[in-house]
């Protein structure tokens, strides 16, 4: 019997999209089962329904792993198989601002916490990651051990705005804010920067003048569980592969893009 595509979880919140991904399941809209639920907070909710549910959860509390961790003890806490200088290379996280030491340390300590991660991952195979309000950065350290190949990748996000606009934390707030008459939600990819990966799919919503902030997630919320669903079973379907695009650069040369194409 095909049970589909294996899918994991990561949350750090309520979870509503991990009960859209699993009614999806359900419904058979997706061809695939939810096999297990992490947290980095203990407190999140989204533990709770995955239990509701029969599903697998655990928890990697960062906040007090990245407590723990001190000048005096980090270097011993560092996983044997880190190499900062590879990390520093591929990442697209810190500030320019940040010089060596402060990146050195920064990216140590996210490894301490993401080495915890994947040991409680360890237990569940998995075909896909999908990041379900994951109030976490991840860092190269971490996604290459999840994905099988650059041109393979398995961790998938949901976004509160229209990417390439107002990555980050508060995408709504941010779309708010700044007085767009269009908001929407984005599914992608996950690299080596915050919210830059290869789009998978959009879904964009009008902003009324009677809108308020509420009423503008509420809206977003709403596109999130059904764009969500979509873009996992399409990953089901295998219908998902990652491509190259050439652009003219600003220094006069000729920049290669990832993309995502859709097959039919």
């Amino acid at each position: 019997m095909d049970e589909g595509i294996r899918i994991g979880v990561l949350l750090s919140g309520g979870g509503s999209n991990l009960q859209a991904i699993i009614d999806a399941c359900r419904s058979k809209q997706i061809n695939g089962r939810v096999v297990f639920v992490g947290a980095d907070n203990p407190d999140a909710y989204g533990l709770t329904r995955a239990k509701e549910n029969g599903i697998p959860t655990f928890v990697t509390d960062y906040k007090s792993i990245l407590a723990s961790l001190s000048p005096d003890n980090l270097e011993t806490r560092i996983p044997r198989d880190f190499d900062v200088d590879k990390v520093l290379a591929l990442q697209r996280i810190a500030s320019n601002t940040w010089d060596r030491a402060k990146q050195v340390a920064y990216f140590s300590k996210r490894a301490v916490a993401e080495a915890a991660l994947l040991q409680d991952m360890a237990g569940y195979d998995f075909d896909l990651l999908a990041l379900a309000g994951f109030m976490r950065v991840l860092t190269p350290y971490f996604i290459d051990r999840v994905n099988a190949a650059p041109d393979q990748p398995r961790i998938m996000n949901i976004h509160p705005a229209l990417l390439p606009a107002f990555p980050g934390v508060d995408g709504y707030g941010d779309t708010f804010r700044y007085g767009c008459k269009v908001g929407g939600c984005t599914v992608h990819f996950v690299d080596y920067g915050e919210d830059t990966g290869p789009i998978i799919g959009q879904r964009a919503f009008d902003i009324l003048p009677q809108d308020t902030l509420e009423s503008v997630r509420e809206k977003g919320l709403r596109l999130e569980w059904e764009l969500y669903a979509d873009c996992i079973a399409l990953f089901a379907q295998k219908r998902l592969k990652i491509a190259y695009r050439e652009r003219p650069s600003r220094d006069g040369g000729v920049s290669r893009r990832k993309v995502v194409e859709i097959s039919t």
